[in-house]
């Protein structure tokens, strides 16, 4: 029994509603069979991703995802000679290694072995930072940062199960590691290869001269399988810049074995007993020789006789690499690095047989390209050079001025050559700000999200629902009341009718490439049509308000006419069953015969007038619906028998808060087995675990959801949801090749099972009045839907997702963002480093100029920024006579990430050195999305903060503060002037009123709400401003703040400062003294990067070490302070170097990724306020509180109970997790407590009665419930 009493105070809860779009790592393998081409990424820092390609349809699509509580490092994959399945290994800070099996029946990996080698977290020499393992799977070595590896030998039992040997260590002292490899050595025994430096003699000099001459060596180490030992076998010093290996495929693939080295500016090919082979990368046209080329991202393809790597540079430019073989294939003796195309730079590249590549991109959207071609002759090319003819002297180093030497240059371009981009997955890491409001007037809030980096920034609105496209859209004579398609036969997988009703006709169209009306259908068109019906003998029904057509083909058409004058008021059918309810309340049941004869079973008067009906889908293997559904004009529902024995018998009655405006039968899986609405993880349902549920939609806008018994036809397990203000009308679709329910309201809900989870979401398009499912050849699964006097065709996308996106394409990195006050418009400050804005760029296009060589050479006497600052300037002296045309405007779209049909963005030219940034700021039409004004910074400013201000004395109107700091360079922190500007804004342009020079980078400006001031954070320092005719005035100011002042928020007379290594300070401004007082701080440090107000004495912050936390003032200091009998606070002294008072810290919580934007918001009107965050990987999740002691106590047990019973595939200790850096307190885990519906049904049933003292059904209900309050 669960005590009343046994939970502390917790405050929240924590839900993920939506997963990380950030992928930090991808393997590609075949998990689930054979010849599936399947991707498993790292999303985020704790999800796995089982991603499936489709080369017919050119889609990826994903699987399985699912939370591990642990942070992941990297992923490996590895198969055993005999099988036909990858496994795949991770490396985490569980301190373990962990080994993983794909299960298909399941849907769900599952944990092979997990052994214990370390302590927990990331640590630089605990194992888990790299991973390589034997090709033949034979071994596997996992490595630490420094000193440790451990190499574990894989084998099989008896039972061909998977077994792991206890862990061989390959420990080097004093050693860091960089990369490593499993070499193809065949059967000989297994051998890793690893990039290591040695600092022994660097640890020990304090000069720093021995850490100047430290180099890097490819160690060989060999593992013995005889004597079950790990030998370090070879090494060889390579280039200092050697940061990755790739293996060369040996006598298995005739190849000749070894690595592939990349580093800066080269790569090379070595081998034991092999000379070391060494090709310049080829660089881009105009680029500073100074500037090195890194390769951050490979791939390797190789099928028959086609063996090539794909390598990608910094820039986004890829590789080909091929190596030419002797006679022999056991040497190589060139390495060709061919120039191949150009797309976003990528964390991981995966390269499938059926010749498509993913880009799991650093920012932004991930990339599915399909290869158009492999071979370009024409293409740039480099070839390895002959160094081994020349002296000593002659040789050459490894610095980028002399691979630049002997590099061939290209001129990267924006339509791609051997790729074509097929499909896309969004995603929104990096999430730079966000805004939460309703602009679009959608009784909805819209989320304003700031995701990407440079020129594939954009400003993202996510809509609660799943994206619709409209394929097509026409207008009908009449407003139609209903739509239905139907098929042909049986076995056609197309639809070929649409059949339409009116208030008093009926029109029939069929499919085709064109949609015609047809005429000789058979389907009565002088009456309205009530249902709609492909009968199991393909014959078709037409149910119209006075009989029922029975139109076979080649046949007469068969009518049953209503008795007497009596009309027909509902009807349902499937494929052997009918029933009409006829005015009056009299239910006549019809089943087709073994001879295709329609023919009357049954009638029963109800005895009140029905309101709706619906049978039940016919269950596999048998030849009908066990029931019909009746709703009444008296609240009620009834299910009826349709078993012969009991022949419309009534099982159950539902009694009903409102008038049943429709009721659906559906088979769907199993409620305790599916995962809620946005839930974090995903939860394996089989096949044949699906229940039959009534659905009823009610006049009062609720629809209500039960269980029925499939054999007693009792309900259970009521679920309600409120769906919109109008009645709710059900209609039963296919979504998958599943049935799903689809509820017509104020807004269309989606309710649907997706790879093993269920959901209820809204539609993001206009209310639809009646729709059913549509199959074409073109569109495979759709909606044929009716709204107003026009039909659509109409498709949803994204199953799955909680939110939908709308894209606005932006210019730069987004930084800030505002919203004007009492307008739907958004204000953006966008800015880039080591960039140069459009009409610079615009200047080097028209005249050629590229980087220059000079602008890094001092020996000329030239200082380095002189060369940007020419550019610039003749830029801006180009654009002004009118010799360089204007930055083209947003809507020709120059600025969208995937451009022109087969182009691609293309950074560049990049300036020669730091400190050069290209920023704008941008007016948004929130509703639209359409930019209104676009104003350029020009003289190298960087915007850097930004706010509204109305100030006093200007009767409410509205300024535009920004934030500049001019040659901004970070390390060390430097600049040659700052200042903030203020514009005016007239009919959606800004006009720049004037320009205040300060004496530090503004990173923070706010408004003081009531008192009419411009609040601004200058470094250390926080000051007032008022606003003057020429400049802002000084009004006062406190320098004692202890860094960096990164944030600012007020309320009242109150200022929450957010330092960048000090946490949150509150500040009072005293109107009479005039003054700034910090009367209270943290007890801790914390380096901030996200604040929100939660109240007055209360606010929500996040860190960059990726914890959410609460800090509250203290109710008596409160008091203290706001009292204006005197002012003590003046004059009291602080404690330990800070503050007189100390906030307490309400809650804490690990989420794992670094926090950017925080805000306090009710997501629909009269829902549950909630603390919105968003992460740098794209996360978006809730604090949700809690309103009840009962639903606090019962998830603080299901959480205990859940860190015991829950399946974690890591065995991370839950709370030790998310308790990283410091104690979690008062935060439930949301995401934790989901996986209730993962356990087994004894389990479940276990923890919801003895522990929580509720159902299973009672604790799904609660998760829902928590969600609903939410969207």
């Amino acid at each position: 029994m669960a005590s009343p009493n046994i939970a502390p105070p917790l405050n929240l809860l924590n839900l993920t509603m939506q997963r990380p779009g950030y992928i930090h790592a991808a393997v590609s393998g075949n998990f689930s069979s054979p010849k599936a081409q399947e991707v498993v990424v790292i999303r985020g820092t704790s999800y796995l991703e089982l991603l499936r390609s489709d080369a017919e349809r050119f889609k990826i699509t994903p699987v399985c995802t699912f939370n591990t509580f642990c942070n992941l490092r990297c992923l490996l994959t590895f198969r055993q000679v005999g099988t036909n399945k990858d496994y795949l290994v991770v490396g985490s800070d569980s301190g373990r290694i962990t080994i993983l099996e794909y299960v298909v029946e399941a849907n769900e990996f599952r944990t092979v072995h997990c052994e214990t080698f370390g302590k927990t977290g990331c640590r630089r020499i605990v194992p888990g930072q790299f991973l390589a393992a034997d090709p033949l799977g034979r071994a596997i070595m996992i490595s630490a940062l420094e000193k440790q590896k451990l190499v574990y030998v894989m084998n099989r039992d008896a039972g061909g199960r998977l077994t792991i040997s206890s862990p061989l260590e390959a420990h080097r002292s004093h050693a860091l590691v960089y990369a490593t490899v499993g070499l193809d050595v065949g059967t000989e025994n297994p051998i890793f290869a690893a990039i290591e430096k040695d600092y022994s003699e660097a640890d020990q000099d304090p000069t720093g001269e021995a850490a100047a001459e430290t180099y890097k060596q490819l160690v060989y180490y060999e593992l013995d399988l005889g004597l079950n030992h790990v030998i370090r076998k070879w090494a060889q010093p390579i280039a200092s810049t050697a940061c990755s290996l790739l293996a060369v495929p040996g006598e298995r693939f005739n190849g000749p074995g070894g690595v592939l080295i990349l580093s800066e500016n080269w790569v090379a090919y070595t081998h034991q007993d092999h000379p070391e082979l060494r090709t310049p990368i080829p660089r881009r046209a105009g680029q500073a020789a100074s500037r090195g080329t890194l390769l951050t991202a490979a791939a390797m393809h190789r099928q028959k006789d086609v063996l090539f790597y794909l390598l990608q540079s910094e820039f986004g430019d890829l590789y080909k690499v091929t190596l030419d073989l002797n006679q022999e294939r056991t040497r190589v003796q060139n390495i060709n690095m061919q120039v191949f195309d150009t797309i976003p730079p990528a964390n991981g590249l995966c390269i499938t047989k059926t010749g498509l590549l993913l880009c799991a991109s650093e920012f932004a959207n991930h990339i599915l390209y399909q290869f158009q071609g492999i071979d370009n002759p024409e293409a740039v090319a480099a070839d390895s050079l002959d160094e081994e003819a020349l002296d000593d002297e002659d040789k050459l180093g490894d610095t980028a001025e002399e691979a630049a030497s002997v590099a061939p240059t290209f001129t990267p371009a924006k339509q791609l050559k051997n790729l074509a981009a097929v499909d896309r997955m969004e995603s929104l890491a990096p999430v730079t700000g966000m805004h939460v409001a309703d602009l679009a007037g959608e009784d909805a809030a819209q989320l304003y999200t700031l995701c990407g980096r440079g020129g594939r920034s954009s400003l993202r609105i996510l809509r609660h629902g799943l994206q619709v496209v409209e394929e097509a859209s026409s207008d009908l004579p009449g407003r139609p009341n209903a739509v239905w398609t139907i098929k042909g036969r049986q076995d056609e997988a197309h639809d070929r009718f649409i059949v339409v009703s009116f208030a008093n006709a009926t029109l029939v169209f069929s499919i085709g490439d064109q949609i015609e009306e047809v005429t000789d259908s058979g389907f009565l068109g002088t009456a309205p049509t009530l249902e709609v019906k492909l009968l199991a003998d393909n014959a078709m029904l037409q149910v119209h308000t006075h009989g029922i057509r029975h139109i076979r083909p080649g046949r007469p058409v068969n009518e049953w006419k209503t008795p007497g004058r009596k009309s027909i008021e509902q009807a349902s059918a499937n494929e052997r069953q009918v029933a009409i309810a006829l005015e009056g309340g009299d239910v006549v049941y019809f089943e087709l015969d073994a001879a295709g004869m329609l023919m009357e079973v049954a009638s029963k008067e109800v005895g009140l007038a029905v309101s709706c009906l619906d049978l039940g889908p016919v269950p596999q293997g048998r030849v009908g619906s066990n029931f019909l559904a009746v709703g009444g004009y008296d609240s009620t529902v009834r299910i009826l028998s349709l078993e012969q024995a009991s022949l419309l018998t009534q099982r159950s009655m539902l009694q009903l808060s409102a008038t049943a405006e429709s009721v659906c039968l559906a088979e769907m899986a199993k409620e305790g087995e599916g995962a809620g609405i946005g839930a974090g993880n995903a939860v394996s349902i089989p096949a044949s675990s699906s229940s039959l549920f009534l659905n009823v939609g009610l006049s009062n806008g609720i629809m209500q959801r039960l269980v029925l018994d499939p054999l007693e036809g009792t309900l259970s397990d009521s679920r309600q949801r409120f769906l919109g203000a109008k009645p709710v009308k059900l209609l039963r679709v296919d979504i998958e090749d599943r049935s799903a329910v689809l509820a017509l309201s104020s807004r269309a809900w989606l309710s649907y099972n997706h790879h093993g989870r269920f959901f209820q979401t809204p539609l993001s398009y206009q209310g639809l009045d009646y729709a059913s499912g549509f199959a074409s050849e073109y569109i495979p699964e759709g909606l044929v839907a009716v709204t107003g006097s026009s039909l659509r065709i109409i498709t949803i996308q994204n199953f799955g997702n909680v939110f939908n996106q709308t894209e606005v394409p932006l210019r730069y990195t987004p930084r800030q963002m505002v919203q004007v006050p009492g307008s739907s418009r958004l204000v953006l400050i966008e800015s880039d480093h080591n960039e140069y804005n459009e009409t610079e760029r615009a200047f080097l296009a028209s005249t050629g100029a590229v980087e220059s060589d000079k602008a890094t050479d001092k020996e000329e006497g030239e200082e380095p920024t002189k060369a940007a600052d020419s550019v610039a300037a003749a830029a801006a002296l180009a654009a002004a006579e009118g010799a360089l045309p204007p930055p083209p405007p947003p809507e020709e779209g120059t600025e969208d990430e995937d451009g022109a049909e087969g182009e691609t963005f293309v950074r560049g030219p990049l300036p020669p050195v730091e400190g050069k940034w290209a920023s704008c700021i941008r007016i948004v039409d929130g509703l639209t999305g359409e930019t209104l004004e676009l104003v350029e910074l020009a003289l190298n400013e960087a915007a850097i903060s930004l706010t509204t201000v109305a100030f006093h004395d200007r009767g409410g109107e509205v300024f535009i503060c920004v934030g500049t700091a001019t040659d901004l360079c970070f390390h060390p922190r430097k600049h040659s002037a700052a200042a903030i500007h203020v514009y005016r804004l007239f009919d959606n342009r800004l006009v720049l009123l004037h320009k205040t020079e300060v004496e530090d980078v503004p990173k923070s400006l706010a408004e003081l709400k009531g008192f009419g001031r411009l609040l601004a954070g200058l470094g250390r320092s926080l000051r007032m401003y008022d606003l003057g005719k020429k400049k802002l005035l000084k009004k006062c100011e406190n320098r004692n703040l202890p860094n960096l002042i990164v944030g600012l928020q007020t309320m009242g007379d109150r200022i929450y400062v957010s330092d960048v290594l000090d946490s949150v300070h509150f500040v009072k401004y005293r109107r009479l003294e005039n003054a700034l007082v910090i009367f209270a701080d943290d007890t801790s440090p914390r380096t901030i990067t996200a604040c929100c107000t939660v109240d007055y004495d209360t606010i929500a912050g996040g860190d960059k070490v990726g914890n959410v936390f609460l800090l509250r003032l203290p109710e008596k200091v409160s008091d203290d302070v706001d009292n204006p009998t005197g002012n003590r606070v003046l004059w009291d002294t602080g404690r330990l170097n800070g503050a007189p008072n100390k906030l307490d810290v309400l809650a804490h919580f690990y989420v794992g990724e670094v926090v950017t934007a925080l805000q306090k918001v009710s997501l629909v009107p009269g829902g549950q306020e909630v603390i919105l965050y968003a992460t740098v990987a794209g996360t978006i999740g809730a604090l949700v509180p809690f309103s009840s002691r009962r639903s606090k106590n019962t998830f603080f047990l299901l959480e205990m109970e859940m860190r015991k019973e829950a399946s974690l595939h890591f065995k991370r200790d839950h709370i030790a997790y998310r308790s990283y850096y410091t104690p979690v307190k008062e935060v439930i885990d949301g995401d934790l407590c989901e996986l209730f519906r993962t356990l087994s049904a004894v389990k479940r049933r276990a923890v919801a009665l003895e522990v929580l003292d509720r159902t299973p059904g009672e604790v799904v209900k609660l998760l829902e419930d928590f969600k609903n309050t939410i969207l």
